[in-house]
């Protein structure tokens, strides 16, 4: 049995759907479009079903990556999902986290100084991120993630409200319209107290799946400017703000030019990481700082001060001069 509904559905049903999507979910990636449609359907699942060539876009075989447009048509197949009421809810404690991370919010944007340790979406064996957890909370809210933090980076992750405040930043993005500016702790002192990075990326993805990303001439374009902050005996903390957003984009580049982040265990110096857990470093020592930019004529800065299991590191570690 085929069922033909309206992009505005989210009751899945029983057989195959075919559902036209509404003009406002125009340019959205697929995996988000069926999110939103299978109410409760891990999103494991959802990027199975894309996998195994089972949903379709205007008849033709759906990736992962794929956008919708408004008036296209895409084939869903049957989904179990949970009845309501009987999904297993979020930790207690990690909603408690996101719910007092909330730093800004206005009919647009939702904003956090997103704890580290919370994926900013769940997937690859992560059950809750930060953007289920907020839905959880918030279920009469329409809700997207504009960009992506690290499980283990810190910081400002902004949240949509409104397909146009979407679309709208998203684009902002791409043409690198906005100012983004981290705080790391690199290995050693760098060469002079500001110095940029401009070497392209490339990325790729390893047999078991997890994506590496490395300085290659065949790779995008990506710009970092490094700025010393403070020096230790050992270590500098520096504000890395980027021209370009791409994958590990501060990791690789600050391994790149010898000065890797503290904590790194991908890309990373593991005697210096090692050296750092007497002062209590146990994660990546990288925290998103800041986000701005214009949109709609009006201008938006959001700020979050130093994660503080990371501030209590840099209380601790030797000045410079002298060796913990």
């Amino acid at each position: 049995m085929v069922t033909r509904t309206s992009g505005n559905s989210s009751d899945a049903g029983t057989g195959v759907r075919l559902v036209r999507v509404a003009d406002d979910r125009d340019g959205q990636r697929i995996d988000n479009f069926l999110a939103g449609q299978l109410k409760g359907v891990p999103k494991s699942l959802i990027y199975r079903i894309l996998r195994t060539g089972q949903v379709r876009l205007n008849g033709k075989r759906a990736k992962p990556d794929s956008r919708v447009a408004g008036g296209d048509e895409v084939r869903i197949p049957p989904v179990r999902t949970a009845e309501p009421g009987t999904a297993a809810p979020p930790p207690r404690g990690m909603t408690e986290r996101i719910a007092g991370s909330v730093i800004y919010e206005d009919k647009d944007f939702l904003v956090l100084s997103k704890p580290a340790g919370i994926a900013a979406h769940g997937g690859s064996g992560v059950s809750h991120g930060a953007i289920e957890l907020l839905r959880a909370l918030r279920p009469k809210d329409t809700l997207e993630l504009v960009h992506r933090l690290d499980r283990d980076t810190s910081g400002v992750l902004v949240l949509a409200r409104r397909r146009a405040a979407l679309t709208g930043l998203q684009e902002l993005i791409r043409e690198n319209r906005t100012t983004k500016q981290y705080l790391c702790l690199l290995q050693g002192q760098l060469p002079r107290a500001a110095l940029s990075v401009n070497a392209p990326l490339r990325k790729s993805i390893l047999q078991g799946g997890e994506r590496m990303v490395r300085v290659d001439s065949d790779g995008k374009p990506s710009l970092t400017h490094f700025k010393t902050i403070e020096r230790y005996a050992a270590a500098s903390l520096v504000e890395a703000a980027l021209e370009t957003g791409r994958t590990h984009q501060i990791r690789v580049h600050s391994q790149h030019i010898g000065h890797p982040i503290a904590g790194d265990d991908k890309y990373g110096d593991a005697d210096f990481n090692k050296s750092l857990r007497p002062y209590g470093l146990r994660r990546l020592f990288l925290h998103a700082k800041h986000f701005g930019f214009e949109l709609g004529g009006k201008t938006y800065a959001f700020s979050a001060p130093l994660a503080e299991d990371l501030a209590g590191v840099l209380e601790q570690l030797p000045a410079a001069g002298r060796r913990g």
